[in-house]
């Protein structure tokens, strides 16, 4: 892709959403918000690309749960969600599995998230506007 439009309404990555989440009582993993940095939502069919790296680690898209709407998503299976929608003013969670969690401290975070805009036709056989929506941030994990 060779440009994408980018518009920052808020931060992709939500503070003091950052924690490690426990399945009967055992360490499986970490979790953190993100939002939609658009003025719009959108079905989670439209997202093209969607990668999580965690302290310049990439996180395998095996391991990753978007969760949203009360249920869980492998980013394999955006493009079969059309009934799935992201309100702009709800955050996802981004839950990993990564058994014993992380320790606690500060990990930075990346979030690669495209996506295109079905309602913005930019030339033949069906291509729209690409929008990124990605963001990093340092958080701080604590247990």
């Amino acid at each position: 892709m060779s440009f994408a439009m980018r518009m920052n309404f808020v931060d992709v990555i939500v503070d003091d959403s950052f924690k490690n989440y426990y399945v009967n009582n055992e360490k499986m993993g970490y979790q953190f918000d993100i939002r939609l940095s658009y003025y719009r939502g959108h079905f989670l069919t439209v997202i093209d690309e969607f990668a999580v790296k965690v302290d310049d680690l990439e996180v395998p898209n095996e391991r990753i749960k978007f969760c949203i709407n009360g249920k869980e998503f492998s980013p394999v299976e955006f493009d079969k969600c059309y009934t799935e929608f992201w309100q702009v003013i709800e955050p996802a969670t981004i839950r990993v599995c990564y058994p014993g969690g992380l320790p606690e401290g500060e990990h930075k975070i990346d979030v690669t998230l495209m996506f295109r805009s079905p309602y913005m036709p930019i030339g033949p056989n069906h291509q729209y506007m690409p929008v990124d929506s990605s963001g990093s941030k340092t958080l701080t994990i604590t247990n």
